[in-house]
């Protein structure tokens, strides 16, 4: 299940969860980033959990349930955490912010009042080349302060 919607696909065993959600469900909040789980870009959430589709092998995914950044919420509708990132004006070029936004509400789900502390480890394996991390910490706590 991807985003809600019941999918059937198959893959190559060896082929990445990252490269069946944008090339064959058409799904661009994932990004291709360095391809070895190291900068987030990539993440996506499999039944809650914050994992790097470039290094999660399609077939593993079978039978759970998958949520990327289009399974949030919407440009009508945008999850509260989408609409700080916004409000705070948390992404420069926004190539991170798939991954920031995907850890960032895995984060929340699990303590929805973090501090600023908790909120810059969570996102700390998850690489900005532009320097957003100020406002990116903002936005999360924007967005943990909406949603109490």
């Amino acid at each position: 299940m991807v985003n809600g919607n019941e999918r059937e696909l198959e893959a190559d065993s060896d082929t990445p969860l990252l490269y069946v959600l944008r090339d064959e469900l058409e799904l661009k909040g994932p990004r291709f980033g360095c391809g070895l789980g190291q900068c987030g870009a990539c993440t996506v959430h499999i039944d809650g959990e914050a994992v790097r589709s470039c290094v999660y092998p399609a077939f593993a995914a079978a039978g759970h349930k998958i949520t990327t950044l289009e399974g949030l919420g919407s440009s009508a509708k945008p999850h509260p955490l989408q609409q700080a990132f916004i409000d705070e004006q948390a992404a420069q070029c926004g190539y991170c912010i798939n991954g920031m936004l995907m850890q960032a509400e895995s984060l929340l789900r699990k303590n929805p009042n973090p501090s600023e502390e908790q909120v810059k480890q969570e996102l700390s394996n998850n690489l900005c080349r532009c320097g957003t991390h100020v406002r990116i910490v903002k936005a999360v706590l924007r967005a943990a302060k909406e949603m109490a």
